[in-house]
C-alpha cells in the first residue's frame, strides 16, 4: 500500500498529487507534507472520498490557511476549476500549539488566522521548485512554532505511530504495554495531541488495511478479513464499516470494482 493512498476510497478519482517527507527536526512534527494539484472542466466537480488519518492537516490554499481536525468518518472534498493545496500532515506533537483542544476542530475544517505564512506560500507557483519551496517553509514554519518537544509529546507521537503501523497491536493495553505506560497516560496524551481516542486510533488503522485489501483483492473473503484484522466476527466489521463510511463492505467492493 503507497502511503500516498491509503486512507483513499477511490486512488484513481485523486488529482494530482505529491508527497514529500521532511528531514531533521521537521521529521518530529510533520509526518510529510502534501501538495495536491486540480484542473476540474468548466461545469463539474471531482469529489475526493477519505477515511482520513487520525491526524490534524494544517493547509495553505490560494484563499486561507485552515487547521483540518481528525475526523471519525468518511470525509469529502469537492474540487472545482483549477487550484492547488499545500498541507502538513502533523505528527501528534505539532498539535497542542495550534488548538488547545484538538476535540474542537475534529471533522471540522477550521480557518486560521496565519497571514504571514500565508503570504509566504500563496503566491508560489506549483512547480518543482515551487512545490519544494512552499513544502519547506510550511515544515520550517511548523517546527518554529512547535520548539522543543516535551516527553509526553514524544509519547503521542510514538502511541500514533505504533497504533497505526503495528498490525499485531489490536487492543489498547497491547499499546500501552508495548510504551511502557499505563492505559490512563495514553487517554490523556491522546486527548491533548490527537482529539480521538487510543482505541480509535487502532480501529482506523484496520478499517484502512479493510479498505486496501478489498480494493486490492477484491475476491477476500469478509470472514476471513475480519478474522486478520482482529475483529471479532464479520458483523463486527461490517458495522465498523456502516458507522464510518456509511456503507457495508460488499458495497464497497462493488463501488471500488467500478
Amino acid at each position: 500500500m503507497q502511503p500516498s493512498s491509503r486512507g483513499v476510497l477511490y486512488p484513481d478519482r485523486l488529482p494530482v498529487f505529491h508527497r514529500l517527507v521532511p528531514s531533521g527536526a521537521a521529521a518530529d512534527v510533520v509526518r510529510w507534507i502534501w501538495i495536491s494539484e486540480w484542473d476540474v472542466p468548466p461545469g463539474e466537480v471531482s469529489r475526493q472520498h477519505l477515511i482520513g488519518f487520525p491526524a490534524l492537516n494544517l493547509v495553505v490554499e490560494h484563499d486561507m490557511v485552515g487547521l483540518s481536525g481528525a475526523s471519525t468518518r468518511t470525509s469529502y472534498r469537492d474540487l472545482v476549476g483549477t487550484g492547488w493545496a499545500v498541507a502538513a500532515l502533523l505528527h501528534p506533537a505539532a498539535v497542542s500549539t495550534l488548538t488547545a483542544d484538538p476535540r474542537r476542530p475534529r471533522d471540522r475544517y477550521v480557518p486560521m488566522d496565519l497571514p504571514d505564512l500565508h503570504r509566504s506560500i500563496a503566491p508560489l507557483e506549483p512547480t518543482d521548485a515551487g512545490r519544494q519551496r512552499a513544502a519547506d517553509i510550511l515544515a520550517a514554519w511548523v517546527v518554529s512554532t512547535v520548539g522543543p518537544l516535551s516527553p509526553e509529546a514524544v509519547l503521542a507521537n510514538r502511541m500514533v505511530e505504533l497504533a497505526g503501523s503495528d498490525e499485531s497491536l489490536l487492543r489498547v493495553p497491547e499499546l500501552a504495554d508495548r510504551l511502557g505506560t499505563s492505559e490512563r497516560a495514553l487517554q490523556r496524551s491522546a486527548a491533548r495531541y490527537v482529539g480521538l481516542t487510543p482505541a480509535a486510533l487502532i480501529r482506523r488503522r484496520r478499517l484502512q488495511e479493510a479498505v486496501e485489501r478489498l480494493r486490492s483483492e477484491p475476491r477476500t473473503d469478509l470472514a476471513t478479513l475480519a478474522a486478520e484484522l482482529g475483529y471479532a466476527d464479520q458483523p463486527h466489521l461490517t458495522n465498523d464499516f456502516a458507522r464510518v463510511l456509511g456503507f457495508s463492505p460488499g458495497d464497497y467492493r462493488r463501488k471500488a470494482a467500478g
